[in-house]
């Protein structure tokens, strides 16, 4: 078909964001042969330079175009956050020379689904020239039942930051530092923590020398 390619990459997708290294300049870098951990998204991006050419050998596309990601994750849960996984398909397939840049993609749909046997991505790629978008959300006649995330590790709940808000309220409701244990006025009261946290302005003083 003229202004289509597809690619199928088998394996669980991972994301970019998770393997970026620091250096000394403070600049991210992605290592390819530091016999490290990171080294797997170099070679995940290589992987798929390499089988989307070889699956479309003669297709170069310089146009506009629409795309249409499914990925098949393991786990319904575990697994990388879908939005980061489009940079490192799209730096594979640019490298691939199946497209000319990345910013050729000017509409995208992602669809999230699970095959713990066969975890993978299928990718098509549409000429806008010659292929159009159209799409619609239907309301269900009956509910599935309800996939429920976790808070990722690095965020509190809002139950806990509210338990740690409480703690520095007295029971008269007056709000004292956490340090000192002083009343706090609205002259002497500082916040930190993101709120969780109140300190007389004398404590902080204190922290910061």
């Amino acid at each position: 078909m003229e202004n289509y390619a597809k690619v199928i990459i088998t394996g669980s997708p991972i994301s970019k964001s998770n393997f970026k290294l620091f250096n000394l300049n403070g600049r991210a870098i992605l290592p390819f042969n530091s016999g490290k951990y990171h080294d797997r998204y170099a070679v995940y991006e290589e992987q798929i330079a390499y089988e989307a050419r070889h699956q479309n050998p003669t297709t170069v596309l310089s146009e506009a175009l629409i795309a249409v990601l499914h990925v098949y994750y393991k786990s319904k849960k575990r697994h990388p956050d879908t939005n980061n996984i489009t940079k490192s398909i799209f730096d594979g397939i640019e490298k691939s020379g199946i497209i000319v840049n990345d910013v050729q993609v000017r509409r995208l749909i992602i669809e999230e689904f699970y095959d713990s046997e066969n975890p993978r991505f299928e990718l098509e790629l549409y000429g806008e020239s010659s292929f159009y978008m159209s799409y619609e959300i239907f309301q269900k006649a009956k509910k599935d039942p309800k996939i429920e995330y976790d808070l990722p590790p690095n965020k509190k709940s809002p139950a806990r930051v509210m338990a740690q808000k409480s703690k520095t309220i007295t029971a008269k409701g007056v709000e004292i530092c956490e340090v000192c244990g002083k009343h706090l006025d609205k002259l002497s009261r500082v916040s930190a923590n993101k709120g969780t946290t109140l300190l007389c302005r004398d404590c902080l003083k204190k922290l910061l020398r």
